[in-house]
C-alpha cells in the first residue's frame, strides 16, 4: 500500500484499501413487533374506511334508505355526504393498512382521520342515529390505540 493522499477516491474504496469491511458501518432499522392496540387500531381504521365507501355509496345511489330526507339534514344533502364519505373512506383504507405495516405517518393520518370521521358522524346522526353513535364509538377506539403507548419502545 502507498501511503499517499487519497485524491480521487472514495472514502468506501478507502476502507477498502485499510482492510475495514463496510457493511458492518451500516446499521438497519430495527422492526419492532405490532402492538396489540396498534394492530387493532389499523385493522378498526380500515374497517371503518370500509364502512365509510358503503355509506358513501348507499347516500349517493339510495338517500331514500337513510332515516330522513335530505332537508332534515344539518349541513349538505345526500350526494355530498356521499362524496364526504366516499373520499374519506378511501384514505382511512389506505391509512389503515399504512398503520397495520408500522408506518408512523399513517398513525397520524388515522389519528386526523378518525378524528373527522367521529365528527362527521356527530352531524351526520339525524341520518342513521344508531350507526353513528356506532362508529363515533369505534372512532374513538381507534384514536386510543393509535395514541397509545407501545410497551416496546
Amino acid at each position: 500500500m502507498t501511503s499517499e493522499p487519497s485524491a480521487g477516491r472514495s472514502r468506501t474504496e478507502q476502507r477498502a484499501e485499510a482492510g475495514q469491511s463496510t457493511w458492518a458501518l451500516a446499521t438497519s432499522a430495527q422492526d419492532a413487533p405490532l402492538s396489540g392496540w396498534l394492530g387493532f387500531a389499523g385493522a378498526v381504521l380500515g374497517l371503518l374506511g370500509i364502512f365509510n365507501i358503503i355509506t358513501g355509496i348507499t347516500a349517493l345511489a339510495r338517500p331514500d334508505y337513510f332515516l330522513v330526507d335530505a332537508a332534515r339534514l344539518l349541513v349538505f344533502n345526500y350526494p355530498i355526504w356521499g362524496g364526504i364519505w366516499l373520499a374519506l373512506g378511501i384514505v382511512q383504507v389506505a391509512a389503515g393498512v399504512g398503520v397495520v405495516y408500522g408506518s408512523s405517518w399513517a398513525r397520524f393520518v388515522g389519528i386526523d382521520l378518525a378524528a373527522l370521521c367521529a365528527i362527521g358522524h356527530l352531524v351526520f346522526l339525524t341520518a342513521f342515529p344508531l350507526w353513528s353513535v356506532l362508529v363515533i364509538g369505534l372512532s374513538v377506539l381507534v384514536i386510543y390505540g393509535l395514541v397509545v403507548r407501545n410497551g416496546a419502545h
